[in-house]
């Protein structure tokens, strides 16, 4: 299937900027929004995280609920031909992840809704898959366009990781970064979304999109060695439905959060694909400015090639993203800039 969308606009709330210029400019000239928060870890330390510094202290469905409606109605807003009825994408957390900040995500995308004042959408839906659940919603989004049933959809994505549940389970489990753990990440929270119509003359086009599974997920209870097998092989689709090899990409935008494990992944789908003489590729991580985001990483990083592009300071052209979560779900998306 060919990819057949473009991004044409996006929004975004983090903890260094509380909308999409502001955030890329900061992650840009590699400033954080990591601080102490009010959670402990070992010997009463503070925790280090990134939440972000919303005008109220919202918590809960109503905190996440007004992030991803800045994001959405940044996106909408800034869309070249807006629409007051499109389907919304929601990208959420897994269902079984310990310490999601609501309950039911289907109400949290009617409370998201209402507060952006769209038109509910009979394509509108939940993709709850954490951090690559963007890729499955753009692989969604394209069926929606090719077959007419929207002219423009919304992939949008919020989560956070600053709740008392998630940190007790994952300081349980020695997954945060703290003194007494280099090995961990930092936890944090954001909203993105992006805007995606048909294909048209110039702007960023999703060419290629790869979705695996990696057979040795992170703590496999079967203790199997990552190959990088599942991240590989998404790597693979992306580039054959694009129509380039590995080589021709000019820089990749990855969900490092911190672990090593996502950092050996990235490098063995590197090296089992790039052959033949090349250019330096760089490496982008909103990690570095943002910690883990969990769901909203792929619209995230979406709006960083955008606005990458735009601006005209990418690292090269066409860019590759890439995300992956605990689960071994596995994805890619080749992004191309075209001139108008």
């Amino acid at each position: 299937m060919s990819a057949g969308l473009d991004i044409v606009s996006i929004g975004m709330v983090t903890a260094v900027g509380l909308d999409a210029p502001s955030s890329c400019a900061a992650m840009r000239a590699r400033l954080d929004g990591f601080q102490e928060t009010q959670f402990t870890g070992a010997k009463a330390a503070a925790l280090i995280g990134a939440p972000v510094p919303l005008p109220r202290n919202w918590i809960g469905t109503k905190r996440l609920a007004h992030m991803a409606a800045g994001a959405i109605s940044e996106a909408i807003n800034s869309a070249p031909q807006q629409s007051p009825r499109m389907p919304v994408l929601l990208c959420l957390a897994e269902d079984d992840r310990r310490g999601r900040p609501y309950g039911d995500g289907s109400a949290l995308l009617r409370k998201i809704v209402e507060i952006v004042q769209i038109e509910p959408h009979d394509g509108s839906r939940i993709i709850a898959h954490g951090r690559p659940g963007g890729h499955v919603a753009l692989d969604h989004a394209r069926k929606l366009l090719n077959s007419g049933q929207a002219s423009s959809v919304v992939v949008a994505g919020v989560d956070s990781y600053l709740t008392s549940e998630a940190i007790a389970h994952y300081l349980d489990r020695e997954r945060l970064l703290t003194a007494d753990n280099p090995n961990g990440f930092m936890p944090g929270e954001a909203a993105a979304a992006v805007v995606c119509t048909k294909p048209k003359t110039g702007g960023l086009r999703v060419s290629g999109i790869g979705l695996a599974r990696e057979p040795a997920e992170i703590y496999n209870p079967d203790d199997r060695a990552l190959r990088g097998d599942g991240m590989t092989e998404a790597y693979r689709a992306a580039l054959d439905e694009a129509g380039i090899e590995m080589r021709l990409l000019g820089y990749r935008i990855a969900d490092l959060v911190g672990e090593q494990y996502w950092f050996k992944q990235n490098a063995l789908a590197s090296l089992r694909l790039l052959r033949g003489r090349h250019e330096f590729q760089d490496l982008w991580s909103p990690a570095e400015s943002l910690g883990n985001i969990g769901a909203a990483v792929v619209p995230l990083m979406l709006g960083m090639a955008f606005e990458a592009a735009r601006k005209g300071y990418a690292a090269g052209n066409p860019v590759l993203i890439e995300a992956s979560n605990d689960a071994g779900a596995c994805g890619a998306a080749v992004l191309l800039a075209r001139a108008a």
